[in-house]
């Protein structure tokens, strides 16, 4: 019995030492995260648009086409916590107030951005250049329709 007390001490420090360090994230670092998830897809999209306008290169589509699906699947919506309308990360946030109160609409686009990742990762993986080419301007105009109306524009 002597040696259980302890044992619990140090139970319930590690289990305070945990709830401590998974407090809510700052605005400022979800920001961050949101802004580099972003470059991520515009580097994923570079390559694929290289590849289906010159030299097809079969396996470099398929990674960007792959790492491209799962970022849609990741759960984009989390990156637009309450908090992080407005402020900075890497810079100050290009998204629009408008993307934080149209939740039915942006749902619906979000879903339209999954769907054609998804396709265009199946595509990819058939190698055929002018299936992926048509593919990736279906899931730009995803991109596209979601940009008009929530972000803000350089």
């Amino acid at each position: 019995m002597k040696h259980v007390k302890p044992f619990l001490v140090a139970v319930a420090l590690t289990v305070t030492a945990s709830a401590i360090a998974q407090q809510a994230p700052k605005p400022e670092n979800i920001i961050k995260w949101r802004q580099s998830v972003y470059q991520v897809l515009a580097w994923n999209s570079g390559r694929i648009k290289a590849n289906v306008d010159g030299q097809f290169n079969r396996e470099e589509v398929v990674r960007a086409a792959n790492s491209t699906a799962a970022i849609a699947n990741s759960g984009l919506g989390a990156l637009y916590a309450p908090g992080t309308e407005q402020g900075k990360g890497w810079h100050d946030t290009a998204a629009k107030p408008e993307i934080f109160k149209d939740g039915k609409k942006v749902g619906d686009l979000a879903g339209n951005f999954v769907r054609e990742a998804n396709e265009l990762a199946k595509i990819a993986a058939n190698g055929d250049q002018a299936a992926v080419k048509a593919q990736f301007g279906k899931l730009g105009q995803t991109c596209k329709a979601c940009h008009d109306d929530y972000k803000v524009k350089d």
